[in-house]
């Protein structure tokens, strides 16, 4: 495989208890970033101390600190993760990885997601399967394996170029528009399930019950545009987990209630229409899709152990 560079930026807020983790995960790579920015959303517990001891022995990290910033939401991930970018020194890398300090992987995996790049031109977006990790037990969440997590979302360079900017969203799900985005400038997007990384905390409960987190689920796949049929049929879906219809019920009337209340979308009409297609495609594959194929990956990235998980 060529050797091609990258460039790592983190977006981080008090993530005392995961970020040495994550540090020491990148930094025991076998193919190391040309650069990594770490920027700290106003954190005001030990994360900043914690990344500046690795700054000091360690020249390819550095800390951006924020100061002043307002109530932190979905779209301060994307402020602070774009303020990271410009504050990057190397210019002349091939990749950008956005990587969140909740995150832990083997030795091989950027050496693995380079190598799928490295045999698939097309590939503009992609990442590992970040699998739960909380009290003891690793949790596969179903997935679509066309979207790539935010919290590993590793770009081509021209495919980053391409989007003009991430699309900061109030609800979340930037990490999915941008996938979206992606495709609809001819480039693929892949979640690698064969290569698995952990996700060291439970994901965005920080705020309400459990009712109330799949209710905004729903305002968020509003915001992102779902067809009504599509969101039915995944509410529906839902309905079949524990607890039985709750969680189901709750993520519908989220969708609902903004879907009769004709909420704005900060998302531009063809971004919408680009992503109802592809969920009725999703849901009907019978039918002809104006949608490149999937390009099979050759065998060249497929040998010898690439789960790249601690073991």
């Amino acid at each position: 495989m060529k050797a091609r560079s990258y460039v790592l930026v983190t977006p981080v807020r008090n993530e005392e208890a995961t970020i040495g983790s994550t540090l020491d995960s990148v930094l025991h790579q076998t193919i190391l970033p040309r650069e990594w920015v770490i920027v700290s959303d106003a954190s005001t517990d030990h994360t900043d101390e914690i990344v500046k001891t690795y700054t000091r022995q360690n020249p390819l990290v550095r800390l951006l600190r924020l100061e002043n910033r307002p109530v932190r939401n979905f779209a301060s991930v994307v402020v602070a993760t774009e303020l990271g970018i410009a504050a990057l020194n190397t210019r002349d890398y091939d990749y950008l990885g956005l990587l969140d300090a909740d995150i832990r992987f083997g030795e091989r995996y950027y050496e693995s997601i380079l190598c799928r790049f490295s045999e698939d031109p097309h590939l503009g977006v992609a990442g590992g399967w970040v699998i739960d990790c909380h009290e003891g037990r690793r949790s596969h969440a179903k997935q679509n394996f066309e979207e790539v997590a935010g919290a590993v979302q590793f770009f081509r360079r021209e495919c980053f170029e391409s989007l003009g900017g991430l699309v900061a969203l109030y609800e979340g799900g930037w990490d999915t528009i941008t996938c979206v985005r992606a495709r609809m400038n001819g480039f693929r997007t892949r979640t690698f399930p064969e290569i698995e990384v952990d996700h060291l905390k439970p994901r965005n409960w920080s705020a309400g019950t459990v009712v109330d987190r799949f209710r905004q689920y729903g305002e968020r796949n509003y915001a992102l545009g779902n067809h009504p049929i599509f969101e039915t049929v995944k509410c529906t879906y839902r309905c079949f987990q524990y607890p039985f219809f709750v969680l189901g019920f709750a993520q519908l009337a989220g969708y609902i209630s903004c879907y009769l209340r004709r909420r704005s979308r900060v998302l531009s009409p063809e971004i919408v229409r680009f992503r109802r297609q592809e969920q009725m495609r999703r849901l009907f594959p019978f039918r002809n899709s104006t949608l490149p194929p999937r390009q099979e990956m050759s065998s060249g990235c497929r040998t010898g152990h690439l789960v790249t998980r601690d073991e």
